[in-house]
Parts: C-alpha cells; structure tokens; sequence
C-alpha cells in the first residue's frame, strides 16, 4: 500500500463496520478506551450518524482501505459550550506514526474552523506509569499538533486491574469576542469548504 496516496473523505454510516475493526481492538487490548465492551454494529452506526448531524466524522483512506478515523463532537453538551466540540481519533494498529494522525487532525481543524468552532478540546487517558496497555503516546501526539494540557482528574479509570488518570488537552482555534458567529452544522457547509480544507468529497451529499 502507498500512503502516498491516502487522502481524507467523509465518512457516511456504511463505513461502520470498517471503522468498527478499527476501534475493537483499542477496547478489548488498551485503556486509550475507557469502554469494556465493543458496541454492537447497529449502537456503533448509529453513533456515526448521530455525530454526522453536526459535526465531522473523517476517514483516512488508500488504495479502497480505510486506515483511520477522527470526529468531533459536543463538548458537555450545554448550549453555551456550542463554540467547543471534542476530538476523538483512531487509527489502524499496523498504520500508526505514518502521518496519517496529523493528516487527519489537520483536516479536523479546518472544517472545525469552517464552522465557526473555537476550541478543540481532548479527553485522554494518562497512565500514572507506562504500561501495556496505556502509554502517554497520545499526550504526546496531541502537544506535537498544538494542544496544551488544561486538566488532570487522578484514578478517575479502571481498567485492567489497573487505575488511570484522564487528562484534557485543548487548543484554541479561533478568536473569541464578544459576539461569536453561530455554528454551521458540518452537513450545511459548502462542499467547496471541504475541498479547500483538503477533504476528498466524491459525493458530498452522501454524508447527510
């Protein structure tokens, strides 16, 4: 496989059992996960879909394989937190420090900007030591891309045998004034937005 030719697309509901082997095993062999259990293909489309109403959902593809996946999504949910969404991103275990993380998060942020979103922010699991099942990778990965670290909550998860912390990193994105632009919804903004922002959209209507 060339990883040269690996672009960004969105994703629609169909790529969920692809994207669905891509997360189980971050679930049943690491804490990058908080979950125990891999959500069924129906609980795991549907989240997919739920995010699409809003927000990005982007795969990173080669050659017809799917190598990895971001999204945002609400941040707490309240209507005053609109101009901040979270991240989430995964990739496949045999394609990781390819470039293919930053491709995606790069992606993530344009669209995220293209729809008035000020901050990102990432909710991370933080091992007290390194162990097989939770390093400080993502930490890392997220300082590389311009996040900085805003929180710390300390053995708030078990999992394993094992306690771990959860941190927030954060980036801000955009101005902040006194009269923010409303959010565009990610399914509203013009197919040519996506394009510029360097998302491949061979039928943008797909995603909606």
């Amino acid at each position: 496989m060339n990883l040269q030719n690996a672009y960004i697309r969105p994703v629609v509901p169909d790529d969920a059992e692809e994207l669905l082997e891509i997360y189980a095993p971050y679930v049943e062999k690491t804490a990058i996960s908080f979950e125990y259990d891999v959500p069924g293909l129906q609980e795991f489309s549907d989240r997919i879909k739920k995010t699409l109403t809003r927000y990005p959902y982007l795969a990173a593809e080669a050659d017809g394989e799917i190598l990895g996946y971001a999204c945002t999504g609400p941040f707490v949910g309240r209507a005053a937190y609109d101009w901040s969404a979270e991240t989430t991103i995964y990739l496949r275990e045999d394609r990781k420090k390819m470039g293919l993380g930053r491709k995606l998060y790069e992606a993530l942020e344009a669209v995220s900007k293209a729809q008035n979103i000020l901050n990102l922010n990432a909710c991370i699991g933080y091992p007290e030591t390194e162990d097989a099942y939770l390093t400080r990778n993502s930490v890392r990965f997220h300082q590389h891309m311009g996040y900085s670290q805003a929180g710390e909550f300390h053995k708030c998860g078990f999992k394993f045998g094992h306690w771990y912390s959860m941190v927030w990193m954060e980036k801000l994105i955009g101005n902040h004034t006194d009269s923010p632009l409303p959010v565009i919804p990610f399914p509203a903004l013009n197919p040519d937005i996506l394009t510029a922002s360097g998302i491949r959209i061979p039928d943008v209507r797909r995603v909606l």
